[in-house]
């Protein structure tokens, strides 16, 4: 199999896959969008491969393979950027809703411990009577 091909036939399953994730809810729309752009520049160097070449000459690198593997490295290093600054944000999210349980249940503890002891008083004032 040529490499265009592969290339080619490798963005089109991409690209039918991020739909089906979206179709079944399983990826946000927010981040379907970054994948799907990627499956449809992926398409198009597949099938004119001599494009990729003409933008790596016009940028000044010496072939389309290094400009790619250079795009790939950037690409990823930027996802990864990302889902660490969602990753921190939802640590923090996760904390303050720890912290407000935690709040909560004292509350709750301090409610039942004050129902009991209305409820003994109450019983100990039946007891008299």
């Amino acid at each position: 199999m040529k490499l265009w091909m592969l290339t080619s036939v490798t963005g089109v399953i991409l690209v039918v896959c991020i739909a089906e994730l979206l179709r079944r809810r399983k990826l946000k729309e927010k981040y379907a969008a970054l994948w799907v752009a990627t499956g449809l520049v992926i398409i198009p160097l597949g099938f004119f491969p001599f494009l990729l070449d003409s933008v790596a000459k016009a940028v000044g690198v010496a072939s389309g393979v290094s400009l790619i593997l250079f795009l790939s490295v950037a690409f990823l290093f930027f996802v990864c950027l990302q889902l660490s600054w969602e990753v921190g944000h939802l640590e923090e999210e996760s904390r303050t809703l720890a912290e407000e349980v935690a709040l909560l249940r004292i509350d709750l503890d301090e409610l039942k411990a004050a129902d009991g002891r209305e409820a003994a008083r109450t019983g100990s004032q039946d007891d008299r009577r």
